[in-house]
């Protein structure tokens, strides 16, 4: 089985590289001089590392404005349960996920409706965009913050190399989300789906490094990423 699971990853990703090859070459390879090393830092975030090339004649902040704001926010961030925060995610994570909920890679029944209409040119003109959002901070949670409970987390993050990929600040970069300051419920949710492998990528990375965290790990987890606030440089 885990072969299988090799054999459809690499599947995957090869198709997912060709859809970038074609319909996001500016923003697809900066992962090419990233190498191996975790997320790369981007000046910004890595739509404002790379001029916009939106399809003409289309106004993707004003269809953002009318397709994604009623769950997404306005400015990206999200007020409904369980709807991510797309304020600083980096454009090129966001067309990965745009092109795995078209391709039936991702399972949501709302935003897999919304992905089968999107034309390449459609899912690059929304990410880049969306790479344009800037990080909105998360408003302060309600009752006070559980001090143990942060460190626990932050030892997590530290032991399972979550800032390998995601970055010392959680911003992540280029293919990697931001998860600082994500809705914990979100948060919570897709670690156990990557965990029992109900949520997959385009590669198996995630479900592979989550495999052995106790389901309760994965919670404080959550609760320390989404409470995280990068320090003042």
């Amino acid at each position: 089985m885990k072969g299988m699971r090799l054999v459809i990853s690499i599947s995957w990703a090869s198709a997912f590289l060709a859809f970038l090859a074609v319909s996001a070459p500016d923003v697809a390879w900066a992962q090419q001089a990233k190498g191996s090393g975790g997320a790369s830092k981007p000046a910004a975030n890595s739509a404002t590392a790379a001029k916009p090339t939106a399809a003409t004649g289309q106004n993707y902040p004003q269809r953002f404005a009318q397709l994604c704001a009623a769950c997404h926010g306005a400015n990206g961030r999200s007020e409904m349960q369980g709807v991510p925060a797309l304020a600083g995610q980096p454009s090129l994570y966001a067309i990965t996920q745009l092109f795995l909920f078209r391709e039936g890679r991702r399972a949501n029944e709302a935003m897999t409706a919304v992905a089968k209409t999107m034309t390449d040119d459609d899912m690059r003109g929304f990410s880049e965009f969306i790479g344009t959002l800037p990080a909105v901070p998360a408003p302060p949670p309600a009752g006070a913050v559980d001090a143990a409970r942060m460190a626990r987390g932050k030892q997590l993050a530290s032991e399972h190399k979550c800032v390998f990929c995601h970055g010392d600040d959680f911003s992540g970069g280029q293919q990697v989300p931001r998860i600082a300051q994500q809705r914990e419920e979100y948060l919570a949710a897709n670690l156990h789906e990557f965990k029992t492998g109900k949520r997959q990528g385009y590669t198996m990375a995630m479900s592979e490094a989550l495999r052995p965290v106790p389901p309760a790990d994965l919670d404080t987890l959550a609760y320390y990423l989404s409470r995280f606030t990068p320090t003042a440089k």
